[in-house]
């Protein structure tokens, strides 16, 4: 594996300024287009997957979760990996772990490999979704650290959008599955390569002492008048975030601006979000009688309505401020929820039913995608000192994937119990108390100091 001294002797020496640091942030949020593509491509997989192995309801649970189970272990060792080798020797490490276990996944022989693999498959998910924000964030300079950090978010949805069209191509092949799961091994090489000419971040650079390479990437990819500054302040707020301690995050000081990261990302959890990207074709095919490849193609408008209704929010979410774009897509997401849920009374083999689904699921997925879509990842990347924002944003991004696990361990359980409506129903109050805590307390981060920020999130009543 090629060091960091060599790389930054390497042919990308040469490169500098905005064109090294959108290069970078664009490597790296490929390990969003492969967080994307894997939570993605098991929608359409899926229904392969149980003819293959004769998978129940509880298997296509467990086999959809396994990646997930995988994903909260990845998280929770991500930060301690990446402090210890670099975020740019970690990523490369991903990458190496994704190829091996999408392989793996590719050729299961049995459903129990099958877990395995996937588990596996979702560490390495899991460490590239905490680690990809963080090196885009410490390579790009403050100006632009907004849009470059949503790179990660956009490959996600553009990940899923692929993920759903390879699986709509592939779903006359009853192997096909096999190739869905294995086309993931081509952009982990890419990013591989490209991952290998990057250097490290200058932040870790510095919390490790080396303080000399930390400016010469800084000189590379920031104004000359700048470099001083910003490597001053690095040192600052290195010095500061180690005396942090996770037991003072949750104390009186942090406590609600640790809620408030929390709630923000469970709320992109509990609305369903992943019923829906996971188990839309398994639900049309066991529940309405559709063929795979109708099935299918629902997903895909999911997805182009997903990629398309990102764009905007992430255009123009610093002209209007966050919190009208997430409440207010919050408050469609609950209605779409309810429509939802009407839908499911009446028979799926009506064509007026069908149109009526894919109209409210287009509704759901363009308020989700520019709103809590986005949520996570905006609020907390912004509602934290630097300081402490790397610890604190941690318990934000653990609660992504613990719920995502719990949902998609339920989905299908729940429908047997309760029926579709009733699932997408109890969706919908859990938005309702969750959009109730945000309107209280999410703060408008828009050409805000930190300081205000504080003020509203540490105030009482």
């Amino acid at each position: 594996m090629v060091s960091g001294d060599a790389a930054e002797r390497s042919g990308a020496q040469r490169l500098s300024g905005p064109v090294l640091v959108v290069l970078a942030s664009v490597i790296a949020a490929f390990g969003g287009l492969l967080f994307g593509y894997d939570t993605g491509v098991v929608a359409a997989a899926l229904p392969f997957i149980t003819d293959a192995f004769a998978l129940d309801d509880t298997m296509k649970q467990v086999v959809t979760a396994s990646l997930l189970a995988g994903a909260v272990v990845g998280v929770i060792a991500g930060g301690a990996l990446s402090d210890r080798f670099g975020r740019r020797t970690t990523l490369l490490g991903v990458t190496v772990l994704y190829a091996l276990a999408t392989a793996a996944s590719a050729i299961a022989p049995a459903t129990g490999f099958l877990i395995g693999a996937r588990f596996f498959l979702g560490v390495a998910i899991g460490i590239s979704s905490l680690v990809v924000p963080t090196y885009i964030a410490e390579m790009s300079p403050p100006k632009n650290r907004g849009a470059l950090v949503s790179l990660h978010q956009f490959m996600v949805t553009v990940g899923i959008l692929i993920a759903y069209l390879v699986g709509y191509g592939l779903a006359g092949e009853a192997s096909g599955w096999r190739w869905m799961i294995g086309v993931a091994i081509a952009p982990a090489v890419l990013m591989f390569l490209g991952v290998l000419i990057l250097p490290e971040s200058p932040r870790w650079l510095v919390a490790n002492g080396e303080q000399e390479r930390a400016r010469g990437v800084l000189a590379r990819t920031r104004p000359a008048e700048r470099v001083a500054d910003e490597l001053a302040e690095i040192i600052e707020t290195v010095r500061e975030e180690g005396r942090i301690t996770y037991r003072e995050l949750l104390g009186p000081r942090f406590r609600r601006w640790i809620s408030v990261g929390v709630v923000a990302a469970g709320a992109s959890q509990v609305v369903g979000v992943n019923a829906i990207i996971y188990y839309v074709p398994t639900i049309l095919e066991d529940v309405g009688g559709y063929g795979k490849t109708t099935a299918i193609g629902v997903s895909v408008a999911v997805g182009i309505v997903n990629v398309l209704f990102t764009i905007p929010a992430l255009l123009w979410i610093d002209r209007m401020g966050r919190r009208v774009w997430i409440l207010g897509g919050t408050v469609v997401i609950i209605v779409a929820l309810a429509a939802l849920g009407v839908v499911f009374l009446f028979p799926l083999q009506s064509t007026g039913t069908f149109v009526a689904l894919l109209i409210v699921l287009m509704v759901y997925e363009s308020a989700f995608a520019c709103s809590l879509g986005i949520a996570i990842w905006l609020v907390n990347s912004e509602i934290f000192p630097n300081n402490v924002r790397g610890k604190a944003a941690s318990f934000g991004i653990v609660t992504h994937w613990g719920l995502n696990l719990v949902v998609s361990l339920t989905v299908l359980t729940l429908i047997n119990s309760i029926g579709a409506s009733g699932v997408f129903w109890l969706y919908g109050v859990l938005g309702v108390l969750c959009l109730v805590y945000l309107y209280r307390w999410l703060p408008e981060t828009k050409n805000r100091t930190l300081e205000e920020i504080e003020n509203d999130l540490t105030k009482t009543g």
